[in-house]
């Protein structure tokens, strides 16, 4: 059945190779859905896996039916990635669905930290974050290595850390610390399953996940002006990168690395006044 369903059926009757299939964690919106709409309309079949059912449903739909020719297809599959029992059958429905994997981004994440003194800080907070933002990523590295394995010309993972990652605010620790963990986790994979997948990660800095023309009206002037490239930045963004990193030949000599997109700001030296 699964390789029947790795290939299409043209309308002649001949079986054609599947489109490559990406596996989107925390798709249903913001860079997530951003990311899959770009991978949709590079070709890519796309399965949007998210908690948010309803919104994740009304996201495959929408994107499904704005696809122009030659792009690929979206399929919207509950999955709590912090839940190894739903990730692996997640990612089974994924292949039975398409036939194959050819990468995985890990989005999926709890985006607003817990700001509250490390003293108050309650235990199950930490556990819920790091369970979702980095143990998450790790499940879904592991259940979907057999076929990025097998995927031709190699598979490839792209994890969405944050500059908080490298940079820190008071009362952030739950937050900045998975997604560190995240870039530990990036570079350990690459080596480990190196040469067959190639694993890297974005930092995305000030990102708005507006689309472009309310954004540049809704924020303020000086908010894009502190960055060196004159604005915040956007969900294609980071959609543009992911592409890139996870298509071979065009990336092909990339892995284990941490790439910021931050337009220039964690490169200022400032200092208040």
């Amino acid at each position: 059945m699964l390789l029947l369903a790795a290939q299409n059926v043209n309308f002649r009757g001949m079986r054609q190779p599947a489109k490559p299939t990406a596996f989107v964690t925390g798709a249903a919106r913001g860079i997530g859905r951003g990311i899959a709409a770009r991978l949709l309309a590079a070709g890519w079949n796309v399965a949007l896996a998210d908690i948010l059912e309803m919104e994740g449903k009304q996201t495959a739909a929408a994107l499904n039916r704005a696809r122009k020719k030659n792009a690929g297809r979206a399929e919207f599959i509950f999955c709590d990635v912090a839940n190894e029992a739903q990730v692996a059958a997640a990612v089974a429905r994924a292949v039975e669905k398409f036939g194959r994997l050819d990468a995985l981004v890990n989005n999926a994440g709890i985006a607003h930290p817990y700001n509250t003194p490390v003293e108050k800080l309650p235990l199950d907070e930490w556990e819920q974050k790091m369970a979702v933002n980095l143990t998450g990523a790790f499940l879904c590295a592991k259940h979907t290595m057999p076929q990025l394995r097998r995927a031709p010309g190699g598979g490839a993972i792209v994890n969405i850390s944050s500059t908080r990652a490298l940079q820190a605010e008071p009362h952030g620790e739950i937050y900045n610390a998975s997604k560190a963990g995240l870039l530990g986790l990036t570079r350990s994979l690459a080596v480990s399953l190196g040469p067959r997948v190639r694993v890297n990660a974005i930092c995305p800095g000030w990102i708005d996940v507006r689309p472009a023309k309310e954004s540049a009206a809704a924020a303020k002037r000086e908010n894009h002006a502190q960055h060196p490239v004159g604005r915040v930045g956007r969900v294609e963004d980071i959609a543009e990168l992911t592409l890139f990193l996870i298509e071979n030949p065009r990336s092909g000599f990339i892995t284990g690395q941490t790439i910021i997109c931050d337009g220039g700001m964690s490169v200022k030296m400032i200092y208040e006044e």
